[in-house]
């Protein structure tokens, strides 16, 4: 063989090793109990969407431009298309121009949709266990929350119950700890609470309802109006960034901190068949985008709380605390609800227990790093 020969032979063996050696990397990194959708011919995963434009129809159960959750969803699309060169896009429709703000849930699992944008304990009439995924009361905080879904089993739980549904959830944000409420009169004990008509949602609706509360699911829309003409005598929203906004200090001045989302997570959920159908890079990118999107908006609604409550002090509006009896109340009400839910429902008590053990130990962490932390300081 003379050297030119050699010299050829031996480089395009060097580049088939190198190839391969990259290719088989490549397959040991992917985890495919996580990524079923992984199982494709990798000559499939390289710009085939080139020239090509896949079109996902996204209902929310927010307002247009609502701030944070909705302009939220929108950064997201806009991120999807960035990334994509174009070749996805995320047509977006808001509450009630589609379908309403309450129904995306079965119109995704019909189909009628691609993907919604909303919150998991909307759906605790189709199964309580879903309303565990949004938090729990005196439970998660938004890192330990995040922490469970992703390290803890928490998503493979929620993407299971789901797939039930024909649906395929991702975390699409988290609202950071939530205020306990507005209220048209001052909660002085715990008597004060009974017969009160409150929305309040998920777990923390079921919670004080033992609590002699008579707990009323409303859309974003309707809190106010409902709240002006005495509909409703209190109602939680979200925190002083977007409760500013909804005005509900002009008609319930008694505004309280709270314990019963301490960490809520917001969805980002496809509809299974669908997202089945995407290209590989186009799952990928959802899958990146709505990891940024989750991240962001507890980030956004922490840097947005903050402003707004030197807004509160302008307004003359001072952040109370329930009085103690009305805490342990809710205590001994969580205590209540969890049993009964879980006696009812195995998939509740499947994903309580999976919360629950998770939550002790991560409450030991908390109290020996962050709880000395933040009281030093």
């Amino acid at each position: 063989m003379n050297r030119r020969d050699f010299l050829t032979t031996a480089t395009t063996a060097s580049v088939a090793l190198t190839l391969g050696g990259c290719n088989d990397d490549n397959h040991q990194a992917i985890d495919y109990s996580k990524h079923p959708h992984a199982k494709r011919d990798d000559n499939k995963r390289v710009n085939i969407n080139k020239n090509k434009k896949t079109v996902i129809k996204l209902a929310t159960s927010w307002p247009a431009h609502f701030p944070i959750m909705g302009t939220g969803v929108e950064k997201f699309a806009q991120r999807v298309k960035d990334i994509s060169g174009g070749s996805l896009e995320i047509k977006l429709y808001p509450k009630n121009v589609l379908v309403p703000a309450l129904a995306v849930f079965d119109a995704c699992s019909s189909g009628q949709i691609d993907a919604f944008h909303s919150g998991p304990y909307y759906w605790k009439g189709k199964n309580s266990a879903f309303s565990l995924y949004s938090g729990l009361p005196f439970g998660f905080t938004a890192e330990e929350i995040n922490s469970w879904m992703l390290f803890g089993g928490g998503l493979e739980l929620w993407r299971e119950q789901y797939a039930k549904y024909n649906l395929y959830p991702f975390m699409g944000g988290n609202t950071n700890i939530q205020m306990g409420g507005w209220f048209r009169k001052p909660i002085n004990s715990l008597e004060d609470m009974q017969g009160l008509k409150m929305r309040i949602p998920g777990l923390g609706g079921e919670v004080f309802s033992k609590m002699g509360v008579n707990p009323i699911l409303l859309s974003a829309g309707e809190i106010y109006t409902s709240l002006e003409r005495g509909v409703i005598d209190a109602t939680e929203w979200v925190g002083p960034a977007l409760d500013i906004k909804m005005g509900f200090y002009k008609v319930a001045p008694y505004y309280y901190s709270g314990w019963h989302e301490p960490g809520s997570i917001l969805e980002l959920t496809f509809n299974k068949y669908s997202f089945s159908k995407l290209a590989f890079e186009h799952q990928s990118i959802i899958e990146v985008a709505s990891s940024e999107m989750n991240a962001n908006m507890a980030y956004e609604f922490h840097a947005e709380n903050i402003k707004a409550l030197q807004k509160l002090k302008e307004l003359n509006i001072n952040i109370l605390q329930y009085p103690k009896d009305v805490t342990e109340a809710g205590k001994v009400a969580l205590g209540e609800v969890i049993k009964e839910l879980s006696d009812k429902n195995k998939d509740f008590k499947r994903v309580y227990s999976s919360i629950n053990d998770y939550l002790k130990l991560s409450k030991e962490w908390s109290d020996a790093s962050l709880k000395y932390f933040l009281n030093e300081r």
